[in-house]
């Protein structure tokens, strides 16, 4: 809510896969790694001419999975685990210590997200909870471990104007990204509501998960499910836009705004 409240259904500390909700985390782990100094985003990362920030911005030139390259990079959105696996490794490389091991000492840690763990990919292999997430996304309004600089460079978008896919969703002329996040920008159809300001950031998960954040109404919602996006892609495509102006029309109504 505008006023820091936060209203739950279910279980909040149970825990579930997040799936590439994962990818914000990774995203946020890094600025705290840059304003340490340990890396820089423009620093050569993956392949000849791509960059750290291409990496985290989806336009590295890989493909969902694998190593090898698929394009030059900064030429499209090529939405990509390979991608944020290779940055968490350069981190990791770059420390001197594993990234499940940074990430947790970095942000989890003090933000007391003490029951989110990386059993694997950093981009996809996580399990949290609504509580930890929670406190993670009062991070993402109220920055503490980066600046406000560096959380207005997470949430803007790099390298604009590329052609790209949100997986499962559609194609885009502009699929805008920030750094291992999403942003809503003027995509139609999109996950998130009609409602939703174009400045909306965040990330859905291959098992039904979702977080976003509007800094136009200044709310956010999340979702951990256990059920797969594949299995139900077309109804969430319809579930989650309602729930979406559900929440922001609630919010207009609370605060008597039309």
């Amino acid at each position: 809510m505008p006023d820091g409240n936060v209203a739950t259904i279910g279980d909040t500390a149970r825990p579930y896969r997040i799936a590439s909700v994962a990818k914000m985390l990774v995203g946020w782990t890094m600025l705290v790694a840059v304003e340490e100094g340990t890396v820089r985003l423009d620093q050569p990362a993956g392949q000849e001419g791509c960059t750290l920030r291409h990496l985290l911005a989806h336009t590295g030139g890989y493909a969902f999975s694998g190593r090898v390259p698929i394009a030059a990079p900064g030429l499209r959105r090529n939405y990509s685990n390979t991608g944020i696996e290779l940055a968490a490794q350069l981190l990791a490389d770059a420390a001197g210590m594993p990234y499940a091991d940074y990430q947790y000492e970095a942000v989890l840690e003090p933000l007391g997200m003490t029951a989110t763990v990386v059993h694997g990919s950093p981009a996809h292999q996580v399990s949290s909870t609504v509580d930890d997430l929670v406190r993670f996304v009062h991070e993402l309004r109220s920055p503490t471990l980066i600046s406000r600089e560096s959380a207005l460079a997470y949430r803007s978008v790099q390298f604009p104007g590329l052609p790209g896919l949100v997986p499962g969703v559609g194609s885009y002329p502009d699929c805008q990204w920030g750094l291992a996040t999403e942003i809503r920008g003027t995509k139609d159809p999109h996950w998130t509501g009609r409602r939703n300001s174009p400045g909306t950031f965040g990330h859905f998960g291959g098992s039904g998960t979702l977080l976003w954040v509007d800094t136009g109404a200044h709310v956010a919602c999340l979702a951990l499910t256990d059920r797969s996006f594949d299995e139900w892609s077309a109804e969430a495509l319809v579930c989650w836009p309602g729930l979406a102006d559900a929440v922001l029309d609630e919010v207009a109504t609370t605060e008597g705004t039309p």
